[in-house]
């Protein structure tokens, strides 16, 4: 390969620019140019493109975001929008593509795979829970950000003696608020993959009350149902019951952003070199992750297969440590 090139798809996250940085400066080391392509699969479609080399990608490592620009593509569904990316492909001379993304990002990877494109997809999601990797990128700087402004409350909580309520990305998964609860000694964690109702909840913090805590900090994963700000709603009316008085705060966006830490620049300088040695030697078609502290293929029919299980022993231990 004489050319290849890079984009990154679907929600943002810390960790974007390193792994970028790795794609530029290893392909180079292989005398292969590289060439970023805007704004994700938009950019693929609309041919928006601009070639990478070692300046560009300088200064980077600390930056969050994704300098290249991302986006979510509802025409690259579409046959027909697969096929104009790949003409535009083609037309550039682009003998190869890594991706950089989530589920969906990953899923048009395998789309363009199965055209018969040499593609080799990286996982980068905050709800890691993509199969085939023991962690993606951005997802150890998202739990630090959690972790830093849950810290933050409990020391208001504890002076108002009050029951704060956070709700934490994640869309499907409860990856990030079952992991901050247990760094955060939360009382109480509600994720989608543990049914709890709202009268366990009443439970919950009346029993944090009667043990005499001066707050009681309750994580809730996104995807919860029925949801934050219905139990914030239920809570209120249970005031007389449950002791404290009741805050919700919505971490929202913030948790995307930042300098990613160190952990999720060395994983994503890792898995940025690793993915371009891949589609350079091949097997294309695969996900590179991170198993076992090694990078390692997937297909990417295996990786896109069904969203990742969360580990519900760690559920267990959250639950031991709130004794």
């Amino acid at each position: 390969m004489k050319r290849i090139a890079v984009l990154t798809s679907g929600g943002d996250g810390a960790g974007l620019n390193p792994c970028i940085r790795a794609v530029v400066r290893t392909a180079m080391e292989k005398s292969v140019e590289v060439m970023g392509i805007r704004w994700g699969y938009s950019g693929l479609i609309d041919s928006d493109m601009v070639e990478l080399n070692a300046r560009s990608v300088g200064g980077i490592l600390n930056k969050g975001g994704t300098f290249i620009g991302s986006a979510r593509s509802p025409e690259f569904v579409t046959k027909q929008g697969q096929r104009e990316a790949l003409r535009n492909l083609n037309r550039m001379n682009i003998d190869g593509l890594i991706v950089i993304g989530g589920n969906g990002s990953l899923t048009g990877a395998l789309a363009l795979h199965e055209m018969g494109f040499p593609v080799v997809g990286i996982p980068a999601t905050i709800d890691n829970d993509v199969n085939g990797t023991d962690i993606s990128i951005g997802v150890d700087t998202t739990l630090n950000t959690i972790l830093d402004a849950v810290d933050k409350i409990k020391d208001t909580a504890s002076s108002h003696q009050r029951a704060f309520l956070i709700e934490v990305m994640g869309r499907d998964s409860g990856y990030l608020a079952l992991m901050a609860s247990i760094a955060a000694g939360a009382e109480i964690v509600l994720i989608p993959e543990v049914e709890t109702s709202m009268e366990e909840v009443v439970e919950g913090v009346d029993n944090a009350y009667v043990k005499g805590k001066s707050h009681c900090i309750i994580i809730i994963a996104e995807g919860w149902q029925p949801g934050a700000r219905s139990l914030n709603d239920y809570l209120k009316e249970k005031r007389e019951e449950i002791g404290f008085d009741v805050r919700l705060t919505v971490l929202g966006h913030v948790q995307r952003g930042g300098s990613p830490t160190s952990y999720d620049r060395i994983l994503a300088t890792n898995l940025g070199a690793a993915a371009v040695r891949q589609l350079l030697e091949g097997p294309h078609g695969v996900m590179t992750g991170m198993i076992k502290n090694t990078p390692s293929p997937t297909p990417l029919e295996k990786a896109v297969a069904f969203q990742k299980k969360l580990n519900l022993d760690l559920y267990g231990l959250w639950k031991t440590m709130t004794l």
